[in-house]
């Protein structure tokens, strides 16, 4: 039985009255969904407390959930919008400012350095990290979102698309203009790289 299955199951138990089939969904959940909103809340008390409201926005929201989507895509949309929403109250911009130096190895730009073990590297590393985070908090929030759930969190394009309530192409277009305003912010690193070892 798949995931999508499990979940719709606890879902429909919920939908009939049984509230331990929700803790069952929060236990599950709680620690993608804390993660997910660490993204853009960066204070661990205002994360915990994010994603207990979000929680409890999916918990009054479960009876018009239909199934139409797959649970945990329903569940991230909540989620980030629950986030926005925190931010926006304490009038600040959502950011993403979480990405550490591994994970400058899912962009396509830092992947040759990751086999290297010298000082020097390490120092590119870090600076290649701080470099993308840079540029991810520079993105407007709807391309942070995007590039977050996509490479971050590796969701598909249509699961991005179910939980941003976009078309695909949409998707596409914002990962794509998001990857192109992080390439471009680590040419100048990768460039200098090339010329110091010639």
């Amino acid at each position: 039985m798949s995931e999508k299955s499990n979940d719709l199951i606890l879902v429909r138990k919920v939908q009939a009255g049984d509230k331990r089939a929700f803790d069952l969904l929060v236990l599950k959940y709680q620690h993608k969904i804390a993660n997910l909103v660490s993204r853009f809340v960066h204070d661990h008390h205002e994360v915990q407390d994010v994603t207990q409201e979000a929680f409890i926005k999916a918990y009054r929201g479960l009876k018009n959930f239909r199934g139409e989507s797959a649970f945990y895509t329903w569940l991230y949309r909540i989620a980030i919008n629950t986030a926005k929403n925190h931010l926006v109250s304490l009038s600040r911009r959502p950011t993403d400012g979480s990405v550490d130096s591994d994970d400058a190895e899912y962009f396509e730009s830092a992947s040759g350095l990751r086999d290297i073990a010298d000082p020097q590297a390490e120092m590119m590393t870090d600076q290649i990290a701080a470099t993308v985070r840079t540029a991810i908090n520079e993105l407007p929030p709807e391309l942070q979102t995007a590039i977050t759930l996509r490479e971050l969190k590796g969701l598909s394009y249509e699961e991005i698309a179910e939980i941003m309530e976009c078309p695909i192409g949409t998707v596409r277009s914002r990962i794509f203009r998001a990857r192109d305003a992080i390439d471009q912010q680590l040419r100048p690193l990768i460039d200098n790289t090339g010329k110091a070892e010639v």
